[in-house]
């Protein structure tokens, strides 16, 4: 005789298969809801810093995910010219200076009015609001501290340290067309010799007979300096605070200096694409960036100064550091960006030729 179901048994079969298929369609549906945004960042210890410390807080809470696109400003800005029609990035880190040049290619759009966006220094605002300052930082100057106690070397004081004959074989300088360090460095000489960033004259008119004999070589990017202080080949070079920290905790014998004429103001600044495929979820990235809670984990985390000064220093060292950095602030000089970008192809093919040819 023919067992007929109950009706029990004939729900389990009706419902099993139909909850298989629910769990199915559900997860894509689920995935298609995860967004990606692309940010385009240096790489490196920058990368590191935000992706382990940064991010996350706000993939969680927006239920996204945040991926690199690594680059120098130079490479990053390119890939973004590039795409301008359709942008594949949403964010990006550039320079303060190639921010500037990035803005005026219409690259950027105005960052949404917000009460962490009144947080930051003003000096971290651009014209408008088209880009913020993310951290804060300046270049001056870097010694070797081990060759410089071995020598009976009192540490710099100035830029024209540079060109100090002792130094002859022992400076090095990054390039000028390749980085910031390089840049600022020279228009501070050049300021030093008569000049402005209208008028480079002095700066390569000088450059020959002073500090040029004493730069062992011209290097494309900091990457390579701690290698050539460890091994005692570089006594002084350009190089920014916050870039000196990191060597430090690397064991590597090196202290920052700031010069009498000032140090050159050097800001990381984001900026939200114009166009980008998710306009609304990218500007909540770019003032998460902004709040006091990323930006103590960038200072905590990467030795970042934070552009917002309500972000809380957690230890003492860090402490230490926002405070030196408030005093390095009072005599530093903020370039013509201007001037510069107006310029800057001209320079560095005047460079290439008559410097480092």
């Amino acid at each position: 005789m023919k067992r007929i179901p109950s009706s029990l048994q004939v729900a389990k079969r009706t419902l099993l298969p139909m909850a298989l298929l629910a769990a199915t369609l559900a997860a894509p549906l689920a995935q298609a809801q995860t967004k990606t945004l692309y940010i385009g960042m240096n790489g490196g210890s920058m990368e590191k810093t935000w992706t382990e410390h940064i991010f996350p807080a706000f993939e969680k809470a927006n239920n996204v995910k945040v991926v690199v696109v690594p680059g120098t400003s130079s490479e990053v800005l390119a890939k973004a010219q590039a795409a301008k029609d359709k942008p594949q990035m949403h964010v990006m880190f550039l320079d303060d200076g190639v921010m500037v040049r990035a803005i005026g290619m219409g690259l950027c759009e105005k960052m949404k009015p917000s009460a962490t966006l009144n947080e930051v220094f003003p000096a971290a605002r651009f014209k408008n609001d088209m880009a913020i300052g993310v951290t804060m930082g300046m270049t001056g100057l870097a010694y070797n501290k081990k060759m410089f106690a071995d020598n009976g070397w009192a540490p710099p004081t100035s830029w024209m340290d540079l060109a100090d004959p002792k130094f002859k074989g022992k400076v090095v300088f990054q390039s000028m067309p390749s980085s910031s360090f390089g840049l600022h460095g020279f228009l501070m000489f050049n300021r030093i010799k008569g000049g402005n960033e209208s008028n480079v004259e002095p700066g390569f008119n000088a450059w020959k007979t002073s500090i040029g004999p004493n730069v062992l070589e011209y290097i494309p990017s900091s990457a390579k300096l701690s290698e050539m202080i460890q091994t005692g080949q570089a006594a002084i070079a350009p190089l920014t605070p916050t870039s000196v920290a990191s060597l430090k905790e690397k064991g590597i014998a090196v202290e920052y200096a700031q010069p009498k004429e000032g140090s050159v103001v050097l800001m990381t600044a984001e900026c939200v694409i114009a166009n980008n495929s998710e306009p609304v979820l990218a500007q909540k990235l770019a003032e998460h960036l902004l709040t006091a809670t990323a930006q103590a984990a960038g200072l905590q985390h990467g030795n970042q100064i934070p552009s917002n000064p309500k972000a809380p220093a957690v230890d003492n060292d860090a402490k230490a550091m926002v405070k030196q950095f408030a005093e390095y602030m009072k005599n530093t000089v903020t370039l013509d960006w201007d001037a510069v970008n107006e310029n800057r192809a001209a320079w560095n093919a005047r460079w290439n030729r008559s410097i480092e040819r």
